[in-house]
């Protein structure tokens, strides 16, 4: 296989996100994970929301053909080393991504375009695993890759202007609006969505509403195009936890501990759209099949465990 030039490292929903993205945009992309079949496996994920495309006349099947024929899956993280850009999209894990970059750091030629997708972290501590910290840019896409039109890019304390300047083209390839984020714990959408998530999460718990009337009151009263309730589970309850428990960390301040029910969740592994079951029920393809009539279900609103 030819040498692509555009890695994406992690095949998961982000990974997954991006790649389509980036296929659609006609760039072709080698899509890497731990094995071949891990990576195999992202791009079955792919055909499959392309297939959801299909269905609502979004896309032709000589479109899906050729967007998957851009899609390359690989476990050789080696392939960096002649990339133009790299994006890691691992798991929220700071050590994990330090790791990672470590790595690429030590075969990446120096003109690389090093991306790490991530909605809590410092950039600078990541970038502070390498030798070339100023080389190093946060870009905060939000899922669904393919329908968000936004993307926040983060500099690091050491990022300099044409690394900058390079994201913001990445961005402009795949045809998304962006702003420019100075790092802090959360920077702009992550620090203020969480503590709206975790405080539905809690009025949940609390037995006061339904989760299905919890989700009309926000996008009925404030005109919210998805509920909050709905909004964790497409972004991965896993994933919530996790920025929630990074910002706890980062920042000491109780409005990011997790809620109860959402780690009693967790560990149930019913972890939204992806696992089929949230604080809703979603069928194979995603698509909700709870009950949506006013008051419907108990106050917990289906999440009994």
């Amino acid at each position: 296989m030819a040498a692509t030039r555009i890695i994406i490292i992690g095949a998961g929903v982000m990974g997954q996100g991006l790649a389509e993205a980036i296929a659609t945009s006609g760039e072709e992309v080698t899509l890497v994970d731990k094995t071949t079949k891990l990576a195999e496996r992202g791009i079955r994920g792919i055909s499959e929301s392309l297939d959801r495309e299909i269905h609502k006349w979004g896309l032709t099947k000589s479109d899906k053909k050729a967007i998957l024929a851009r899609i390359f899956p690989s476990s050789d993280l080696t392939q960096a080393e002649d990339a133009e850009i790299v994006m890691e999209c691992i798991p929220e894990n700071l050590e994990m991504k330090r790791d990672l970059f470590a790595k690429l750091d030590s075969f990446c030629h120096e003109d690389v375009l090093m991306i790490t997708n991530t909605g809590t972290l410092s950039i600078s501590e990541v970038a502070a695993a390498t030798e070339r910290p100023e080389k190093i840019i946060g870009m905060h896409f939000l899922n669904p890759v393919t329908k968000i039109p936004l993307v926040e890019i983060v500099k690091g304390l050491k990022t300099d202007d044409e690394t900058f300047q390079k994201a913001v083209a990445f961005a402009e390839l795949l045809d998304k609006k962006w702003i420019t984020v100075n790092e802090y714990p959360g920077y702009v959408t992550t620090r203020i969505i969480v503590p709206l998530l975790n405080e539905a999460m809690h009025v949940l718990m609390e037995g006061v509403a339904s989760a299905q009337d919890i989700d009309r009151a926000m996008k009925l009263g404030f005109g919210f195009n998805v509920g909050p309730l709905a909004l964790a589970d497409m972004m991965g309850l896993d994933v919530v936890m996790s920025w929630m428990e990074n910002l706890l960390a980062e920042l000491s301040e109780h409005k990011y501990n997790p809620c109860p029910l959402l780690r009693k969740m967790v560990r149930a592994g019913r972890l939204g759209v992806k696992s089929g079951r949230g604080f809703f029920r979603y069928d194979e393809e995603g698509n909700r099949i709870d009950d949506d009539s006013p008051s419907g279900g108990s106050a917990q609103g289906g999440t009994t465990l």
